[in-house]
């Protein structure tokens, strides 16, 4: 494809008409650096599509007009950078193409009161309904199928994400972590207005948050509020510092697994921001529903996708049945179940065949527990509180540090409520059904009735959403995605694309 300059609304319709892929856009005001370039890296690799980089300095988002007209810009270098890194096109209106005179069609959007009322929009009156506004406009002009955006300005990012939900964008986000240079300063298009003393204090600012963060995440112990007022009492001209809920941008005693510690400093008379993610431990994914609904192989999947452990809780509640059943224990004999569980030990084990095995006691049993035999009774089991009390302890162990999806039945309910992203995957029973016929057949060699098994299927989800202990539900902030009709890579990419939306770039480097 050509590299194309576009200057017009009529040129820009005229040149979407010619294409034959999705738009990946990459919106900026300009004055580029290398965060901008790393979003259109990023960008221009990302699933084939056409990259186009809009270079417009949006008048909504200042409220001092002298703001918008000292705006740092460098036009026919952002021109040349863009081409380098990747941009299909470039679209480069002026104010009045944007925002045409007298014109009853311009939508001017409301940022969210809750989020925009804190931080940054304290004082900053009506800069992110002016954002939102620009993204919207700019978005129905072009209508990509993916936005990139610098977590950097994160709160923005927040607001923006929010803003597509209320107005129904059918856009999909994708962030990138904040880019740093090298003694730890965030990029910015600002940063060339900064002399070299405004430059060290920025310096020592960010690099305090960096210091914060590296701390919080190697000793659990560590005492956040001290550091925060180390950095209040230096010799630095805040305007606010704050540490809120990373998604909702509330006040935040860091009880929560993600929390943001965000900051704006004025260095001379330039206004800069920066913060950091502080993480308690690694994301976790939380996968329920039914049996048959795809969850073990799609967990599987995604697990090895995204670099994660793959906590099989149902492989757990089977191999303890099959260690009942072949041991002969009276599972309804509290006092005989309670000694046998104090000598269990489940583990996994990976192999170069069916990814991990499973063991109970050093045997291995990966084939035996997906026995007809097993099926049939694992329900009951898992409805003895004992059984479930052991074997939610053994996972919550296992999740401690994170980094895993894991899926079950009460993962998102009961094991780990706090996940990042919980999943209820679920299908229809005659797909269920015809799934694990299909499955059975070809491992066993045998006809499997299909009325029989559909029986059994129904049985199974009776008993597990009516048991008193942990019943199969949907957690309140899960996600369904039912999964009639579509192929397990297209199941997989469903949820990496909520993992990428749900979890920003610098916690998913979390190390």
């Amino acid at each position: 494809m050509n590299k194309i300059i576009i200057k017009t609304l009529k040129d820009l319709k005229l040149w979407k008409k010619n294409l034959n892929n999705h738009i990946n856009f990459v919106p900026t005001m300009g004055n580029l650096h290398k965060g901008h370039l790393n979003l259109i890296k990023e960008a221009s690799t990302y699933n084939s599509n056409i990259t186009l980089v809009s270079i417009f300095i949006n008048p909504l988002q200042f409220e001092n007009k002298k703001d918008f007209t000292n705006y740092p810009q460098s036009i026919d270098k952002d021109i040349e950078l863009s081409f380098q890194s990747g941009a299909d096109a470039i679209f480069i209106p002026n104010v009045h193409e944007i925002f045409p005179e007298k014109d009853s069609n311009i939508c001017y959007v409301k940022a969210s009161k809750n989020l925009s009322s804190v931080l940054c929009g304290i004082k900053r009156i009506g800069h992110f309904d002016g954002v939102c506004t620009v993204v919207y406009r700019l978005c129905t002009l072009i209508k990509p199928k993916f936005i990139f955006l610098g977590e950097k300005d994160w709160q923005q990012l927040i607001i923006l994400k929010e803003m597509a939900k209320e107005m129904n964008l059918s856009i999909k986000f994708k962030s990138i972590a904040t880019v740093r240079d090298f003694d730890g300063v965030p990029f910015s298009s600002r940063n060339n207005l900064l002399s070299e003393s405004e430059r060290n204090t920025l310096k020592l600012f960010s690099q305090e948050l960096l210091y914060i963060q590296n701390q919080f995440q190697g000793n659990k112990d560590f005492d956040i509020k001290k550091s925060i007022s180390r950095i209040k009492n230096l010799n630095i001209s805040l305007e606010y510092l704050e540490l809120v809920n990373a998604y909702n941008l509330q006040k935040s005693e860091s009880q929560e697994n993600v929390s943001l510690l965000a900051g704006a400093l004025l260095c001379g008379n330039t206004r800069l921001i920066d913060h950091v993610l502080l993480m308690k431990r690694k994301p976790i994914i939380a996968i329920d529903g039914p049996a048959g609904s795809g969850k073990s192989t799609v967990t599987k999947l995604i697990a090895q996708k995204l670099n994660l452990l793959y906590l099989d809780t149902g492989a757990m509640y089977r191999s303890l049945s099959w260690y009942l059943i072949n041991k002969k224990i009276n599972y309804t004999n509290k006092s005989d179940l309670k000694k046998t569980l104090q000598n269990i030990s489940i583990i996994f084990k990976h192999n170069n065949k069916s990814f991990q095995d499973v063991y109970i006691n050093n045997h291995c049993i990966t084939e035996e527990i997906r026995s007809q035999k097993i099926s049939s009774i694992v329900s009951e089991i898992a409805t003895i509180d004992e059984v479930r009390d052991f074997l939610v302890s053994e996972q919550r162990k296992i999740g401690i540090e994170g980094g895993l999806v894991a899926e079950g039945r009460d993962i998102g309910t009961k094991v780990f409520p706090n996940a990042e992203l919980k999943i209820f995957l679920t299908a229809s029973i005659d797909e269920r059904a015809k799934r694990r016929k299909l499955e059975l057949e070809k491992k066993k060699n045998i006809k499997i009735n299909f009325e029989e098994l559909r029986e059994q299927i129904k049985e199974r989800d009776f008993k597990d959403s009516t048991r008193s202990l942990s019943p199969l539900k949907k957690a309140h902030d899960a996600v369904e995605i039912n999964t009639d009709g579509y192929s397990i890579n297209e199941i997989c990419q469903q949820i990496t694309d909520l993992y990428s939306d749900k979890i920003p770039s610098e916690i998913r480097n979390y190390k």
